[in-house]
């Protein structure tokens, strides 16, 4: 099976993709909702009383911001995966297209890289803030992931790879 061009499998992943990207947004509105409800719901604390949300094995009144909190940082978590799959549709269709050195391919792989490095240190602050309002809580363990920050390296180097195949064939666009 062919690697590029219509019916190869860059093609398969792009349709994978595409599906991922409509899960994603709907994913995203059904935690803004969520959100928006949890802090409606905080104005009215009795409306929530069977939802126990504890700290340290002891349960928080006012769970309406830590509801709202949680669903927040999913909500940007899930946004910034969000937009890494929005630049990997937009790479897989120049696969798909048989054009995989299009000089936007390289902007694109960039800003993968820097959301998922964005989405690791985003990690570390959520475990700071969740930790500094509720600070019984083990909810969240500080882990440094060589593995996430192993795959932000890959990603600039095959962005740079990607970079120099453009140059390469604008080169050889110019030989006569």
């Amino acid at each position: 099976m062919r690697a590029l061009g219509p019916g190869s499998v860059s093609s398969f992943l792009k349709i994978i993709l595409d599906v991922v990207y409509v899960a994603l947004w709907i994913g995203v509105s059904v935690v803004g909702v969520l959100m928006l409800a949890a802090l409606l719901f905080s104005f009215n604390p009795e409306m929530l009383a069977d939802m126990a949300v504890t700290a340290g094995g002891e349960e928080i009144e006012n769970r309406g911001p830590v509801v709202t909190l949680g669903l927040l940082a999913a909500a940007v978590y899930m946004g910034g995966i969000l937009v890494i799959v929005a630049q990997l549709r937009k790479i897989f269709s120049t696969l798909t297209a048989g054009d995989p050195f299009h000089p936007d391919n390289v902007r694109r792989l960039r800003m993968v890289g820097l959301i998922l490095a964005g989405l690791e240190l985003g990690r570390y602050a959520f475990w700071a803030l969740s930790s500094a309002i509720l600070p019984d809580s083990n909810a969240v363990e500080p882990s440094l992931s060589l593995t996430a920050w192993f795959s932000v390296l890959v990603v600039f180097v095959l962005a740079e790879v990607f970079r120099e195949g453009a140059r390469l064939r604008r080169e050889a666009e110019l030989t006569i």
